[in-house]
């Protein structure tokens, strides 16, 4: 069996998601923030840089979400949470699941950090969060998920940091990308996650 080493209010969310949807279990070990809403030590004795997630599989041990997801999926021998192989699609679905961490939550930080603290949103991190949300809104087309549906596995990586913008008041210019959330948080997996282990953004 999978174990998950999940920090509270954190990108675990999205294994536990994947896992529920697969119908498969895990054991989960769960990790407080501290104080300054750091990962505790804890967490540096599993993964050198005291990263969450983190899972281990046998002697395997991985970090990194999107290459989590992409395990999961390959060792449970599914094909529903990508799209076919071979389409245009698909390949545009390997950039979207990249760029979320690669990209987008750089830019999204930079609003969230201040906002967080009560303070104002610097314009130019404003002015690219939505750039970038703009993009996102486009790429929803038609909806509600970002490939129909079902959710696939960009969208459970999409999901934590469209939940930290959410949870900050951060999307009211971009209703789609509001919409996207609420579509998002009616997933059977992501109720099923955030039921078992908690919500993704830390609460008001």
């Amino acid at each position: 069996m999978i174990t998950l080493h999940a920090l509270h209010y954190s990108r675990a969310t999205r294994v536990l998601w994947l896992l529920a949807d697969l119908g498969e279990p895990c054991h989960r070990v769960d990790y407080q923030r501290t104080e300054n809403f750091r990962a505790p030590e804890a967490l540096s004795r599993v993964h050198p840089l005291g990263k969450s997630p983190v899972i281990e599989d046998g002697n395997r041990i991985l970090a990194e979400s999107a290459t989590i997801l992409r395990y999961l999926v390959a060792k449970y021998g599914d094909e529903t949470h990508t799209p076919p192989r071979g389409t245009p699609e698909f390949w545009q679905h390997e950039e979207l699941l990249d760029y979320v961490e690669s990209s987008f939550a750089e830019v999204a930080l930079r609003a969230v950090l201040p906002a967080f603290r009560g303070k104002p949103v610097p314009a130019e991190a404003q002015a690219a969060l939505n750039s970038h949300l703009n993009f996102i809104g486009r790429t929803i087309g038609t909806g509600p998920m970002l490939f129909g549906e079902r959710a696939m596995l960009a969208d459970i990586q999409m999901s934590y940091v469209i939940a930290l913008l959410a949870r900050l008041d951060l999307l009211g210019e971009h209703p789609k990308v509001g919409a996207y959330w609420s579509a998002l948080q009616a997933q059977p997996g992501y109720v099923a996650a955030v039921k078992a282990a908690g919500p993704m953004a830390p609460p008001g």
